[in-house]
């Protein structure tokens, strides 16, 4: 027969004193079994959905503001694509992953989506049997302010637009034929304008897109009512001229204010020079007109306008013949005296023959010379400067003033010279009456206050927040399943049911030693009768087991395996 190893009963195994999980979970009840089971099931839920929140795509706006059919034409393409979507503002938008985004919309466009709510020219495309010509000419109509509306929508600033048409039925039968028309009603976006050349712009569209359309019969109005293009009637051309000459103004006193600015700001310093430019300019036009006649020059020098020469002679060439002798038969001889100069006088019978000779010829001379005439034709140039009138407030210099940096004025050579820069600046022109006033102060600088935003409304900290919120919450969950869950269902067994387990580790632990070929002997030596104190009830059944281990340990080794698998007793 094997020793018995006497094991001391203040002494425990180890089994006994520590069990292991198994054991534990053993020692659980079914409420706690159950309570286990819910925590270990969120604390695996709680990681699956870390895991799936963590990869899930951020999502951004692929389109906004669409219309039923292009928004149905768009999710049945994102279906075909396998693109991922959802619906934001109640259906007014659609959102897809952030980073397919541009490629989901270049992809789009290929097949022409969104078409959007206005029609072109695609109406033609879908003409049906049987159309009159009544409705042809409508579809037609619609098309071109499809086509216009969608041009003009192309410009940046504006964010919708509607164009109307009126086109009358054109007659050969008709003696006046009717112009057509239209008006344009554009919405821009907000905090955008248009200007006069962009005004211009789709007023020349419009007008060369339709047949026989006049640009001043074209109306261009804003989503207010305010009518931006020049009225069909010319009534609004002095406003318009009145508002381009007060820009050219406006325009005029910035550029000198800039200049002033520019060259005064690298001396004093930023912030502490401000300038003002007043400028006259006279829009008034004068045209001019004079004519300057020279006097009368030489012939020599004058220019010959027409000449005219008459001669006549007699034909016989010979003068009549009288009496011999008579001199009262003989025509009076001629004048011998040359036109230009003097000559000798000839022989008796020359100046004779002459004179009968000359006196039978006739001859005129008429020559005009023209008359100088000098024509000046003087137009004034719109947009002339008057005068000019600069203002300049220059801040007191900072010196360093025992460790301080106090403010200082500044000294009449600097100023002077200042003045004379923003002269040069402006081109000023003391016969024109143009004045420039420098004036050197201290500046009344208000401190700014100070807005601080409050940590937790800075858009950093929100996008910081908004990135660890799945990842935090997830832990904090898991936590608290932990604790209040699974913690409570380990730590705190049923005790009947740990006593039974312990009952039965002491109780193994007696039968392995009574097996054992050499069993392990304690060192610790017995207690005496004198230290021994008064057995309470437990050391009493612990004894009595002891005792029934002894003489039948078969026995309660089946009675611990029964224990030990959870089965009730045989």
């Amino acid at each position: 027969m094997s020793a018995v190893a006497e094991v001391p009963l203040n002494n425990p195994p180890a089994l006994a004193a520590s069990p292991n999980w198994l054991q534990r979970v053993s020692a659980l009840d079914r409420a706690q079994r159950m309570r286990l089971g819910v925590g270990v099931a969120l604390l695996v839920a709680a990681a699956i959905a870390a895991i799936v929140l963590g990869r899930q795509p951020d999502y951004r706006v692929l389109f906004a503001n669409l219309s039923d059919k292009d928004g149905g034409a768009i999710v049945a393409q994102l279906s075909q694509m396998n693109v991922p979507y959802k619906y934001a503002d109640g259906g007014g938008a659609i959102l897809i992953p952030a980073e397919r985004v541009h490629d989901v919309r270049l992809r789009l466009a290929t097949q022409g989506l969104p078409k959007g709510s206005v029609t072109g020219f695609e109406l033609m495309e879908n003409s049906k049997f049987g159309m009159t010509q009544f409705q042809e000419r409508l579809n037609f109509q619609r098309g071109l302010e499809g086509e216009l509306t969608r041009s003009i929508q192309a410009l940046s600033s504006v964010q919708g637009a509607r164009v109307h048409l009126a086109l009358p039925n054109q007659n050969g039968f008709f003696r006046e034929q009717q112009k057509p028309s239209a008006s344009v009603l554009v919405s821009l976006h907000p905090g955008r304008t248009l200007d006069r050349a962009q005004l211009a712009g789709i007023v020349h569209l419009v007008a060369s897109s339709v047949p026989e359309l006049s640009p001043s019969a074209v109306s261009v109005l804003d989503d207010t009512g305010k009518l931006l293009s020049q009225s069909p009637d010319g009534g609004a051309a002095g406003t318009e001229a009145n508002v381009q000459q007060l820009m050219f103004v406006q325009q005029l006193e910035q550029q000198y204010t800039r200049r002033i600015m520019d060259i005064l700001e690298p001396v004093v310093g930023r912030d502490n020079v401000k300038a003002q430019v007043t400028a006259e300019v006279d829009f008034t036009q004068t045209d001019s007109t004079s004519e300057q006649f020279r006097p009368n020059q030489t012939p020599d020098t004058s220019a010959v306008r027409s000449q005219q020469v008459l001669e006549s002679r007699d034909a016989s060439g010979k003068a009549p013949l009288g009496v011999p002798g008579a001199v009262s038969n003989q025509p009076p001889a001629p004048s011998t005296a040359p036109i230009n100069g003097t000559n000798a006088a000839p022989a008796a019978g020359g100046v004779a023959q002459q004179g009968i000779e000359g006196a039978l010829g006739k001859r005129e001379s008429t020559i005009n010379y023209e008359v100088d005439k000098t024509v000046r034709v003087t137009r004034g140039s719109t947009g002339a400067i008057k005068r000019l009138s600069a203002a300049v407030v220059v801040n007191y210099q900072a010196v360093e003033d025992k460790g301080k940096m106090v403010p200082k004025a500044l000294t009449p050579a600097q100023l002077e010279q200042m003045t004379a820069l923003v002269r040069e600046t402006i081109g000023f022109n003391k016969e024109r009456g143009d004045s420039v006033n420098l004036m050197n102060t201290q500046f009344q600088m208000e401190p700014a206050p100070a807005t601080d935003v409050p940590l937790w409304k800075q858009p950093e900290m929100i996008d910081l927040a908004k990135s660890f919120a799945w990842p935090v919450g997830a832990v904090l969950f898991a936590a608290l399943v932990l604790l209040g869950l699974v913690r409570p269902a380990l730590k705190n067994p049923n005790p009947a049911k740990a006593e039974k387990v312990k009952a039965g580790a002491m109780a193994g632990g007696k039968l392995n030693a009574l097996e054992a070929e050499t069993p392990e002997r304690p060192a610790l030596p017995m207690p005496t009768k004198k230290d021994a104190l008064p057995a309470t009830p437990e050391q009493l059944r612990l004894e009595e087991a002891r005792v029934l281990a002894k003489e039948n340990p078969v026995a309660v080794a089946n009675i611990l395996k029964t224990w030990l698998n959870g089965d009730g007793a045989a």
